[in-house]
């Protein structure tokens, strides 16, 4: 019984070292972006490397500011992340209920059809698509951006919801409908409220995806007023690409909002992952 328990904790302590070893190598890159961003230009390429770096430069995130308009840049991404987000949670989550709660001919073939986009690269519709929002008048504003997401064109998230609907019971449904509620009664008061933690996901997903997105705007944005932190990044390295310590400055403001969004979320966010998983 001893030599069992010795076991386990040896195997518990060799997971922990792992996961231990795996968030410090994650982690490096992040700290030195940000002990880099708070260099002078001397201070960069001396060996060994420095940690800590003296003195300390926060003008250098004063520099950026005048030089990036994060500001501004940020409100565009949140602007087109937020509409992302609300449409891909009201599109995808219709297109799952009814392939899951909606008992209909057909209903698992269609599934496997939404599936199948997953394997059609995004490149292979860019040209298709470009000249689609050309005729609508569409290239130069926000709407390639985001209108899509409100039609349920993301099959990874639907399925994801797919699988998380698939747990909750179908007599709760049935119950409900002698009642006398609707589908959509249904939808929004009972299938809803019990898939807040595989929303949460798909929302974070979503957000995740569309703040770091650099082709898209690439494309169809043409102000660049308009650009988002991500092509606005980019520009940036463009112009400062000798600056070291002002690019990676410029860097940790885009990396920073997410990584505090991430920290917070991260619980609900795991949640949702692991009971997606649990029946399908």
């Amino acid at each position: 019984m001893r030599s069992k328990k010795i076991l386990h904790t040896i195997q518990y302590g060799i997971v922990y070292i792992a996961v231990i070893f795996g968030a410090i190598t994650f982690l490096i890159p992040l700290a030195w972006m940000f002990v880099t961003s708070l260099k002078i230009p001397a201070q960069i390429h001396v060996y060994p490397p420095e940690w800590i770096p003296n003195p300390v430069k926060w003008e250098n995130y004063l520099q950026v500011l005048t030089f990036f308009p994060f500001f501004r840049y940020l409100v565009n991404t949140l602007y087109i992340t937020s509409l992302n987000v609300i449409g891909v949670l009201v599109s995808c989550s219709l297109v799952a209920y009814g392939i899951t709660h909606i008992r209909w001919p057909g209903r698992n073939i269609i599934f496997i059809l939404v599936i199948s986009v997953l394997i059609i690269p995004y490149v292979v519709t860019l040209i298709p698509l470009y000249l689609m929002y050309h005729r609508l008048g569409w290239i130069g504003s926000y709407k390639p951006l985001w209108v899509a997401s409100f039609f349920g064109v993301w099959a990874f998230h639907t399925f994801l919801l797919r699988q998380f609907f698939l747990a909750i019971p179908q007599e709760l449904s049935d119950a409900a409908k002698i009642d006398g509620c609707s589908e959509f009664r249904i939808y929004w008061n009972i299938v809803l409220p019990l898939s807040k933690p595989a929303l949460f996901a798909v929302a974070l997903f979503e957000f995740l995806w569309t703040w770091n997105d650099f082709l898209m705007p690439l494309v169809y944005l043409t102000n660049q007023e308009m650009y988002t932190l991500s092509l606005g990044l980019a520009f940036f390295q463009g112009t400062h690409d000798t600056a070291v310590n002002l690019l990676m400055a410029a860097s940790s403001l885009v990396t920073i909002p997410v990584l505090i969004l991430f920290f917070f979320a991260q619980r609900s966010f795991i949640e949702g992952i692991t009971l997606t998983g649990l029946k399908g």
